[in-house]
């Protein structure tokens, strides 16, 4: 935390570009009194005012401003292991789009606690209902209860085969993806025509499969600009890696798992596959406010309003390209 300006409480300098500080809501199970699927959010309490201090920013996640030219990724570790002695994990994005950029991670409920730095006195395990009453200034409970509402699950991106074309195709025909999709992939025998090319790398453009606590729910495909001169040339961004997803089961939209698929794709997938790759573009259509919303809270920043077409029997679009810095997010 900050207690001047531009300057950390310990005196270091603070980035001066957004997000100018991080937090991160660490959730556990909640084995004590909680029901199934209840959780437990850690707090720590700052020392600066003395042990029974309760007002504004008593108590926080862990939390603290960036460093001048720090990747936002590596200043939430950073504070990770500062502020929590919590390494080797991997939080991800619930809302980045703000000067304070907010992450979430789930720990088991056996790890450790340890307060590294001289910042906290204390540290408690509380229920989410409790924040609005115990953390201050108000917006920053409002920041961890959001945080804290995301379903806990697993996971996990992998190839799209050829035995998943029938729930593609159920998905893609699902009113919340159809709206958006091209309709060329409403039947298994047209997904078949359309992905099974890709899958044998006869096409450059690559088909996923996101699996949520091991069950199919929804699909991406990723390819270099490069490949597709017409969108290079809409976008000017040749070197950029695009993307396209949806979560196809209905029951799992609304609830914040977009924004965590599109960050964990973009960290574990698109990073580890085009190390080279200084952006990361998506396109959606001008009107689709949900998929615009959930790049935004990924770090994304709109540019370029591009037009599309359309097939014969569909109408035109516009779409706006959205990037992803990865040296600023990711480094």
């Amino acid at each position: 935390m900050s207690d001047s300006a531009d300057r950390t409480w310990d005196g270091l300098e603070i980035a001066a570009d957004h997000p100018t500080g991080v937090s991160v809501c660490v959730r556990r199970k909640d084995l004590r009194h909680g029901a199934a699927g209840a959780c437990e959010v850690l707090l720590l309490h700052r020392a600066h005012h003395g042990p029974d201090y309760q007002g504004d920013w008593a108590w926080t996640s862990p939390a603290g401003c960036r460093l001048p030219g720090e990747p936002v990724y590596a200043a939430v570790r950073r504070e990770l292991a500062e502020e929590a002695g919590v390494e080797g994990v991997a939080p991800w994005a619930v809302d980045l789009s703000g000067r304070w950029a907010t992450f979430a991670l789930d720990l088991p409920t056996e790890a450790p606690i340890t307060l590294v730095d001289p910042e906290h006195d204390r540290f408690e395990w509380a229920p989410p209902d409790v924040l609005s009453s115990r953390v201050l200034p108000t917006q920053v409970a409002e920041q961890q209860t959001r945080a804290a509402a995301v379903p806990a699950v697993d996971l996990a991106f992998r190839p799209m085969e050829a035995t998943d074309f029938g729930k593609v195709a159920q998905w893609q025909s699902a009113p919340h993806v159809a709206s958006w999709w091209d309709s060329r992939s409403r039947d298994e025998q047209s997904v078949r025509e359309r992905y099974l090319p890709r899958l044998r790398g006869d096409e450059p453009t690559r088909m996923w499969v996101v699996e949520i606590d091991g069950a199919p729910a929804g699909f991406l495909q990723d390819y270099r600009v490069r490949d597709h001169p017409d969108y290079a040339v809409r976008t000017q961004d040749l070197d950029a890696i695009a993307f396209d997803y949806a979560i196809g089961e209905p029951g799992l939209i609304g609830r914040g798992l977009g924004t965590r698929l599109v960050w964990e794709f973009c960290r574990d997938v698109l990073r580890r596959d085009h190390p080279e790759a200084a952006h990361f573009l998506a396109s959606p259509s001008h009107r689709n406010a949900a998929s615009l919303r959930v790049l935004a809270k990924c770090g994304f920043s709109q540019g370029r309003w591009i037009d599309d077409l359309g097939r014969p029997g569909e109408p035109p679009d516009t779409e706006i390209v959205c990037t992803f810095d990865v040296a600023h997010w990711l480094g």
